[in-house]
C-alpha cells in the first residue's frame, strides 16, 4: 500500500476521494485484496494446487454472470464460449490432480474456492466502475490495499492469530519479491487490464497463470507433459483468441 501511494504520487494521480468512492474502495480491498486470498489459503489447505487453478479460473465465467445480472453487461456467446474452454482446458491440464480430490476436506476447499472466486469477480467489477467514474489505477488500488489490510487485521485480531514476523532473509527476500511482482506490478498490469477491456475479458488470465507456472516448472521442475495436458493447452489458446478477439 506504502509503495502503491508513491507511485500514484508520483504519476500526478488524486488520493482524494468522496465518502461514496471510499465505500467503493473498501469493498474493493475487502473482496479482491485480502478476503478472497484468506478464502484461497483454506481452500490449498484442503485441495491440490491443480484443483484451485481450475476454481479460479471461473472467474472468467462468473465476471460475465455478474456483469449481466448485476451490472447490465451485453451477454456475448463469443466471450462465454472462450471462457468454457478455458476452463475445459485447466480440467484436462490438472486432471491426474482432479480425480484424487474426494471427501468432506475437499468439499470444505471447494466452498472456500467458490467462495473465494465471487470476491475476486465482484472486486473485479466495483473496480472496473471506479476507473469509468476516474479512479486511476495507482490511487484506486493503493486505498483498496489500506482496506484490504485493516479488513484482513481485524479478522486476525479476533482469532487471536500472531503478527510476528520471521526476521531471516529467506522470508523477508521473497516477501520483498512477493511485494514488488506479485502485488505492485501484477496487480497494477491486471487492474489496467479490466479497466481498459473490462473485468469478463480480463479475468481470462485466471486461466493463463497456470499454463505459465507450468511452462516455468518445465524448465526448472522438470515437469513432464502429457497428450492429455497438451491437449488443455490447445482449448485453454483457442478460448484466449475467442475472448481477446476484437469484435
Amino acid at each position: 500500500a506504502p509503495l502503491m501511494f508513491l507511485l500514484a504520487r508520483w504519476r500526478g494521480e488524486a488520493l482524494v476521494f468522496a465518502a461514496r468512492t471510499h465505500l467503493k474502495l473498501a469493498l474493493t480491498g475487502m473482496l479482491m485484496f485480502s478476503t478472497n486470498f484468506i478464502l484461497f489459503y483454506y481452500a490449498g489447505e484442503r485441495l491440490p494446487s491443480g484443483f484451485l487453478a481450475v476454481i479460479f479460473s471461473l472467474a472468467s465465467i462468473v465476471n460475465l454472470v455478474i456483469g449481466i445480472a448485476f451490472f447490465g453487461d451485453i451477454f456475448r456467446p463469443r466471450l462465454a464460449v472462450g471462457a468454457l474452454l478455458g476452463v475445459l482446458g485447466l480440467i484436462l491440464l490438472f486432471w491426474p490432480q482432479l480425480r484424487g480430490a474426494t471427501g468432506l476436506a475437499s468439499a470444505a476447499g471447494l466452498a472456500f474456492g467458490a467462495a473465494g472466486t465471487l470476491c475476486f469477480s465482484f472486486g473485479n467489477q466495483i473496480s472496473a466502475r471506479l476507473q469509468r467514474g476516474g479512479v486511476r489505477v495507482f490511487a484506486g488500488a493503493a486505498w483498496g490495499m489500506v482496506y484490504g489490510m485493516v479488513w484482513a487485521g481485524l479478522l486476525s485480531l479476533l482469532r487471536g492469530q500472531s503478527f510476528s514476523v520471521p526476521l531471516t532473509w529467506t522470508y523477508l527476500g521473497s516477501m520483498l519479491f512477493l511485494v514488488l511482482s506479485a502485488t505492485v506490478l501484477a496487480f497494477y498490469t491486471f487492474l489496467t487490464l479490466v479497466g481498459r477491456i473490462g473485468p469478463a475479458r480480463a479475468s481470462y488470465a485466471s486461466v493463463i497463470f497456470p499454463i505459465f507456472a507450468l511452462l516455468i516448472s518445465t524448465a526448472l521442475e522438470g515437469y513432464r507433459w502429457t497428450p492429455l495436458a497438451i491437449l488443455g493447452v490447445a482449448c485453454a489458446l483457442f478460448g484466449n483468441y475467442l475472448v481477446l478477439k476484437r469484435d
